[in-house]
């Protein structure tokens, strides 16, 4: 049984700031009995275009920020999971998910694969994709989770891959952008994923002025268990084994299937 919780947040282009609020978010979830808490896409650092702001303003893997979600997550006995963005070679960085553990360790990082550059924003100007290769799973209270970023939401096959890996619950940090559409597509393309692959789904986006909020978490059949509007704060919701295998037993999509999943 896993008690996840998402936090949603609206990060700016103050750090201190930034980490003071997820501090305090991470701190009402804990108390509230998540063991995993999710946090936001670039949580750590967000400016309101892509430009060279992300570039300078990046750090390591064991720089100050991840430091301190280390040291946040050891405080707290959960694992925590937000965006950064990560330096790499001085002209782009890797948008990236950092779970750390109970124990202050990393327990998985991903780089973000698919980049957007869709609905007039160059995310690629700044910004190198992660290898194909990596997944970013990790195990707490007997449930594999799994990582993606925001856009990668519109490409079914990063979530299957991933339920393929062994996940169980996807987690979602995102800044989903508003417009035309735009949060209609975001709760649409959670349930979506949730429901064709039966897991969870737990996604935790950045409220306004940069992404539409709607932070939630969702069950193999596509319930939302919990969810957030369009304020700060947090929402918690329970996963469980039984839940996944009841689920799987009704509709054995994945055991049914015909195709798997290659690298372009």
């Amino acid at each position: 049984m896993g008690e996840i919780a998402v936090a949603q947040f609206a990060p700016g282009t103050d750090k201190d700031a930034n980490l003071a609020v997820l501090r305090r978010l991470a701190e009402e979830a804990a108390g509230r009995g998540a063991r995993v808490v999710v946090a936001p896409e670039y949580a750590m650092y967000t400016a309101p275009a892509m430009d060279r702001r992300f570039v300078e303003t990046a750090e390591p893997l064991d720089g100050p920020y991840a430091t301190a979600l280390r040291e946040t997550a050891a405080r707290l006995r959960i694992h925590l999971v937000a965006g950064l963005n990560e330096q790499r070679d001085g002209s782009t960085v890797h948008n990236t998910l950092l779970a750390a553990d109970p124990d202050g360790g990393v327990a998985a990082v991903y780089r973000k694969q698919h980049l957007y550059d869709a609905f007039g924003f160059t995310e690629s100007a700044v910004v190198h994709p992660g290898p194909v290769g990596e997944f970013g799973t990790f195990e707490a209270d007997g449930l594999v989770f799994g990582m993606q970023t925001c856009y990668d939401l519109r490409f079914p096959e990063v979530t299957r891959r991933l339920v393929d890996a062994g996940s169980d619950v996807v987690l979602v940090p995102a800044a989903w952008v508003p417009g035309t559409l735009k949060e209609d597509h975001f709760v649409t393309l959670l349930r979506a994923r949730a429901i064709e692959n039966t897991v969870y789904v737990a996604a935790a986006d950045q409220c306004a002025p940069v992404g539409v909020g709607n932070s939630m978490v969702v069950d193999p059949m596509g319930v939302v268990l919990a969810s957030l509007g369009e304020q700060t704060g947090t929402a918690r919701a329970t996963a469980t084994r039984e839940r996944l295998a009841g689920v799987r037993e009704v509709n054995p999509a994945l055991a049914l299937r015909r195709f798997t999943v290659t690298e372009r």
